[in-house]
């Protein structure tokens, strides 16, 4: 398995539509860097979020998740309250190739603020934007900036094709748009 470099991501990505809109070089002046880096891709988080809040005082539960339990906003710039947490996710769209993993890490611009981003595995087959958990770990409210970015995608290939692939076997997220909310299947 090795890790893909900033030529293969761009071919991947301007020939098969990998990463769409696709920045071919690194933005960083004035914002939180974003676009291609030597051995990955640094996402942007888009304009909408959903951030959690206690105000209706229910049970967050995976299985039945109660939309109650988070507000929804569109803007520029998010405050995520002091040891709270949002969901938004990735300016970026995803179809992954059949024999690829990627992992996705937080930047370290965030981090040393305390912001701490988690996202899943991009699965080989998986396609759509990247739901993002973006977590306040502070006492004090924090902000997150839209289309700045948020977290590096690095690119792993497979040295042998996967029998199932995400998109095989259907996964509950595929093709998903927009920030998906936690669903288990029927």
């Amino acid at each position: 398995m090795g890790l893909k470099s900033d030529k293969w991501i761009r071919e991947k990505s301007l020939g098969d539509e990998m990463i769409t809109p696709f920045c071919e070089e690194q933005i960083g002046k004035g914002v939180i860097s974003y676009g291609l880096s030597s051995y990955g891709y640094d996402i942007r988080v888009g304009r909408e979020f959903k951030i959690f809040t206690n105000v209706n005082s229910t049970l967050v539960d995976p299985k039945n998740f109660d939309e109650g339990n988070v507000v929804d906003l569109e803007a520029d710039v998010a405050i995520i309250p002091p040891n709270s947490f949002a969901l938004a996710r990735t300016v970026e769209y995803f179809k992954m190739p059949d024999n690829v993993l990627a992992i996705c890490l937080g930047k370290s611009t965030y981090a040393r603020c305390g912001i701490i981003v988690n996202v899943t595995p991009f699965e080989p087959g998986f396609e759509g934007h990247i739901t993002i958990e973006i977590s306040n770990t502070t006492p004090l409210p924090a902000k997150i900036y839209a289309n700045e970015g948020i977290a590096q995608v690095l690119f792993l290939e497979g040295d042998e094709a996967c029998e199932i692939t995400y998109a095989d076997k259907r996964g509950k997220y595929q093709a998903q748009k927009g920030i998906t909310l936690p669903r288990i299947l029927e």
